[in-house]
């Protein structure tokens, strides 16, 4: 077993259960995954468990021991949260990749924390959805660690670039694109649902195809449409990383707050029930339809502040 890698994920919802799973394929690796939602079991770490045979750890401690990789991959919001459940109980020298989109500013707080307990932080921006790519989804390495990191992770198989040894350069790469990705996203959904509402959405994208011919707006739309409904959540807490990040160069993140605002309303309808069967796809217009029905649409009030909240 010495020339095993022994990874541990930290966080086992869609993005821990996709790289386990591809990780597991190897045989140079062995898994263990630790989530706080193990405990309830309809959740979806949960059931990831029944698919995907990592080995169960009994509580964060365990999840780390002996482990030369760490992979953090929670949702935005619980960053700081995970590197201080593991922080005190990591070996010395094992690597924590950090994939979650948090600011560059947060990034570098949770790398101190890690280094203090003397292990070699890595910072990561994954620049494209997990799945279908697996562990090649391209990842941006940062910090004084991310190049001999990059070479561990690569010989496991990710597709990785070290793109600079300072903390926050990744992560800033990454949110400055999410404003535009995300940003697209929670237009469409806005754009195209009162298009419907108004029974204008026909003109609207035939407008739409004039000016951008390259884009199939049909198909996107339904695309679009299924990303925010099964993901708004952790986006919206992305947008807020990002609208944050912006707010500090003193441009102002007016648009990656609207798209937080937009991003969290989705969430907050499926929350509701407003979907039938949010992960499966279906075509935009049904999808508008069933925000359209909810008793107050998502979103039409206004007045949020950098922090998230109503103004």
């Amino acid at each position: 077993m010495s020339n095993v890698t022994r990874i541990s994920l930290i966080g086992f919802g869609e993005v821990g259960q996709t790289l386990a799973a591809d990780l597991l394929a190897r045989d140079q690796c062995s898994v263990c995954a630790w989530d706080i939602q193990f405990s309830e079991g309809l959740s979806i770490p949960s059931r990831g468990l029944r698919d995907i045979k990592v080995r169960q750890a009994t509580d964060p401690r365990d999840a780390v021991a002996q482990a030369d990789l760490i992979i953090s991959a929670v949702t935005a919001a619980e960053d700081m949260k995970a590197a201080r459940s593991v922080a005190s109980h990591i070996e010395p020298d094992s690597y924590f990749l950090d994939v979650n989109s948090v600011s560059p500013g947060m990034k570098k707080q949770v790398a101190q924390m890690i280094a203090a307990a003397g292990g070699r932080y890595v910072e990561a921006a994954v620049m494209t959805s997990v799945p279908p790519h697996g562990i090649r989804v391209p990842m941006l390495l940062g910090g004084a660690h991310a190049a001999p990191a990059g070479k561990l992770l690569r010989e496991l198989g990710f597709e990785v670039e070290a793109v600079s040894a300072d903390l926050g350069v990744a992560s800033a790469i990454k949110l400055c694109r999410s404003v535009i990705i995300k940003g697209l996203e929670s237009l469409v959904v806005e754009s195209f649902t009162a298009a419907r509402s108004l029974g204008v959405e026909r003109q609207v994208l035939a407008s739409l195809k004039e000016t951008y011919p390259q884009f199939d707006w049909e198909k996107q739309g339904d695309y679009l449409f299924s990303r925010v409904i099964q993901h708004g959540k952790r986006r919206s807490e992305e947008m807020r990383a990002s609208a944050q990040m912006v707010d500090a160069t003193g441009v102002g993140g007016i648009m990656a707050l609207g798209t937080a605002h937009r991003q969290a309303s989705v969430a907050e309808a499926r929350a509701a029930g407003a979907f039938d069967d949010p992960t499966k796809p279906k075509p935009w217009r049904e999808r508008a339809d069933e925000i359209l029905k909810t008793k107050t649409v998502p979103g039409r009030h206004s007045g949020i502040t950098p922090g998230g909240g109503k103004s």
